[in-house]
């Protein structure tokens, strides 16, 4: 799939951000990019889709077997199942596992293009993100010399 990490960064020109930026701007571009997934992705889902999806993502347990029973009743044996297995070394009984299964099998079944999707949203923001590089930079740099950020570094000059 892909990865926000400090390859990403390089990619899109911001490797040389502040190190204690990096991890907070990198949240902040997994969350931007949460949101606008769901939101194309909801494009074209009926109400009672939604419902299901969202009940499957807030883990309500029923819920989840109920659907696998209907569409995957032999989950433990797909391969997909045993390498998200592998990838998080979790019990194949944990209910994060069968929970976070669940929603890639619902998103295969009900919005078979939903990685393209995620890749295009990703490369949309790329593009915005190296498109606004120098304000992004700019600002950071600002806000890392700015008197407020120099407070408790020096004592204030004696009157």
């Amino acid at each position: 799939m892909f990865r926000l990490d400090e390859q990403f960064l390089k990619d899109i020109g911001l490797d040389s951000l502040p190190e204690e930026q990096k991890q907070p701007f990198l949240q902040h571009i997994y969350s931007e990019l949460e949101l606008r997934v769901g939101t194309r992705l909801s494009d074209g889902l009926t109400d009672a889709q939604l419902e299901e999806f969202e009940q499957i993502i807030d883990r309500k347990q029923d819920k989840i077997m109920d659907w696998l029973s209907q569409h995957a009743p032999n989950y433990a044996q797909d391969e997909a199942f045993m390498k998200l297995q592998q990838a998080t070394n979790l019990p194949a009984d944990d209910p994060r596992l069968v929970a976070e299964f669940t929603a890639t099998k619902w998103l295969e079944v009900n919005r078979p293009d939903y990685r393209d999707v995620v890749a295009a949203v990703l490369n949309e923001l790329k593009q915005e993100i190296t498109a606004n590089r120098n304000a992004i930079l700019g600002g950071i740099r600002a806000q890392a010399s700015s008197p407020a950020s120099d407070q408790g570094q020096q004592p204030p000059a004696a009157a």
